[in-house]
């Protein structure tokens, strides 16, 4: 299974100490250069260094071509979604709205973050959906209440 994530999940993931979600649900991750460039340059979240993570795979970014429809995102969404259709991946995991609807314009499968929360909850790997959302908007991160709301629904929440 092909999959490839964006910078924000990791940042997600890691606001909440859940990033080992992703290979516990996935296995192996790819990333563009742009991806890990932008995790490395940090913010108010720290993320791991991918490098030093056995589940990523980091690779060089398929073209972005004049005119394409990537060109309205930014570097390493534009670079995730090239490479990911470039390479044919079974998924993509993305939150930003505007990078998932153009993901699932050209036709990616898509997940996001909260998405693999509640998968984790389903399966057991993780005690509260709720919690780790909530997590997550401690540290300046935002979803939809209402989305979150009808999610924790879902699971017993």
């Amino acid at each position: 299974m092909i999959v490839f994530s964006n910078t924000t999940p990791f940042i997600a993931l890691s606001a909440c100490d859940q990033l080992d979600l992703l290979p516990a649900t996935f296995g192996v991750i790819y990333v563009v250069e742009d991806v890990l460039d932008e995790c490395v340059q940090g913010g108010s979240i720290a993320v791991p260094d991918l490098n030093s993570l056995p589940w990523i795979r980091v690779v060089a970014p398929a073209p972005v071509f004049a005119g394409s429809i990537l060109l309205e995102l930014d570097r390493g969404e534009q670079f995730t979604l090239s490479t990911a259709r470039a390479m044919n991946a079974d998924k993509v995991i993305i939150d930003e709205k505007i990078g998932r609807n153009i993901a699932e314009y050209l036709g990616l499968s898509v997940v996001g973050t909260l998405g693999i929360l509640l998968k984790a909850r389903q399966e057991g790997l993780i005690p509260s959906f709720g919690n780790a959302v909530r997590k997550m908007q401690k540290q300046g991160l935002r979803y939809h209440p209402e989305l979150v709301r009808r999610l924790e629904r879902l699971v017993g929440e």
